[in-house]
């Protein structure tokens, strides 16, 4: 049985830093103490010199494009800039091609993680009009949850028949993750801004024409119906300071039935980005204003928003650099989203122990993820060492992700992760891969 022991950790864990040895056996974390100096032989011995050792981030919400959209993406590809960015798990989108809104093609996408992906993962299954039958098929204890587009879809999956989606509240106990906009108040501002600019609208203008009232519209029904329906929701990529008044900080993760979660970009960029960033930070919903970062970065400390994830999405530089309303919307985070948030806690903004809990602890409880999330004894061995003291510039020669591109190109950062592991198996070390082992299909206590 192989064995590893890091030595001379800052755990950062369940809301505390402390210096702490960890002891991993096969898969499992045997034993946490103040000091391990007794172990069987041929132990792997890693000196963590003072840096942080925390639990692999968990990604609830990512696209790797698998299949259908290889050009751009693929789940070999992205898993593998996963891990070098301390993301251990990932949970990802059935917005493919096809769109895996059946259990075949849901089961086949398994298939294909089993084979390449560095990373423990989970999909979900895609909600359309009319697949009902299919999403009840569906097996909590196998499968993250249902994926529901209210808004900015592909394929088949808008689910704009309202009769349809109170049906999908009532009939089911799998969580429920939600896309938020309307699409008709999108589609009458579009409109506006095609007939002032045609095809070529300013970039600038993706947040006037996917704006608040846009996201509210939608978020606040999808709130009152599932208050109606005691339906499990979680409210995807919120936007908008308005819409975090929907969510409350009022009674245990644990015990909510309505969550919500914010990404780095959110988080990160406003609208002054545009002018120089372009499509690259297009997203839907749309990168806004000052003041709704402001509100997002107050609900995510107050604990009004449970989770930070990426809403990672690459496409190419080449269908980014088209007029907007050609120009896809999306952007690749896996890689870089941990030394955002770190460099977000050098500078005051947050603090590690809560980084962790919004991005680790905090997945793994609210998707009741089996045996993940925690540095605790007799959980899966998935954990991450950062550097908050080895400086990164982000190039085209270091950046992993298949697109070849990266929004935070040219940035420099504070912090690295020097150290991966993925169910005790050591998969990155200071910009090197090691071993062959893949991740494994994430389990669900439900």
């Amino acid at each position: 049985m192989k064995r590893v022991l890091i030595k001379n950790a800052r755990l950062i864990n369940e809301g505390s830093v402390e210096k702490r040895d960890v002891l991993v056996e096969g898969d499992i974390i045997k034993q946490i103490s103040d000091r391990i100096d007794t172990m069987p032989p041929n132990t792997m011995i890693i000196d963590a010199k003072n840096r942080y050792l925390m639990p692999g981030v968990i990604d609830d919400q990512v696209h790797f494009r698998e299949p259908g959209l290889t050009h751009k993406a693929d789940i070999g590809s992205e898993s593998r800039a996963a891990v070098a960015g301390g993301i251990t798990s990932f949970i990802e989108m059935p917005n493919t091609v096809p769109n895996a809104t059946n259990q075949k093609l849901l089961e086949e996408k398994f298939k294909i993680a089993q084979k390449v992906s560095l990373a423990n993962y989970s999909f979900m299954i895609g909600g359309t009009n009319d697949n009902l039958e299919e999403l009840l098929k569906t097996d909590g204890r196998k499968v993250a949850g249902i994926k529901l587009f209210l808004g900015s879809s592909t394929g088949n999956m808008l689910v704009d028949d309202e009769e349809a989606l109170e049906k999908i509240f009532s009939s089911t106990d799998l969580l429920i993750a939600l896309h938020c906009e309307d699409e008709t108040t999108i589609k009458n501002n579009l409109d506006k801004q095609k007939s002032v600019y045609g095809d070529d609208i300013p970039m600038e203008m993706h947040p006037v024409i996917r704006s608040e009232q846009a996201c509210y519209l939608s978020s606040s029904k999808a709130v009152e119906l599932a208050k109606k329906t005691g339906a499990r929701i979680h409210v995807f990529h919120l936007s908008t300071a308005k819409e975090t008044h929907l969510f409350t900080n009022k009674i245990p993760l644990e015990e909510k039935r309505i969550t919500s979660e914010v990404c780095i970009h959110h988080l990160t960029f406003d609208d002054r980005d545009y002018e120089e960033k372009g499509s690259l930070i297009k997203w839907n919903p749309a990168v806004k204003s000052q003041k709704d970062k402001a509100g997002l970065w107050k609900a995510l400390l107050d604990d009004r928003i449970d989770v930070i994830a990426t809403d990672h999405a690459p496409h190419t530089l080449e269908e980014k650099d088209q007029v907007y309303t050609k120009a896809p919307s999306g952007g690749p985070l896996v890689q870089h989203a941990l030394v955002v948030m770190m460099e977000a806690v050098k500078n005051g903004k947050i603090t590690v122990e809560k980084m962790v809990q919004k991005m680790c602890h905090n997945p793994a409880k609210l998707f009741r993820i089996e045996k993940r999330g925690f540095v605790r004894e007799g959980y899966y061995a998935d954990l991450v060492i950062v550097d908050p003291d080895v400086p990164q510039t982000v190039s085209s020669e270091n950046i992993l992700y298949k697109c070849g591109w990266s929004p935070f190109e040219g940035q420099s950062f504070t912090s690295s992760v020097t150290h991966t592991f993925v169910n005790g198996n050591l998969v990155y070390k200071e910009g090197v891969f090691y071993g062959d082992e893949k991740g494994r299909r994430l389990l669900f206590n439900r």
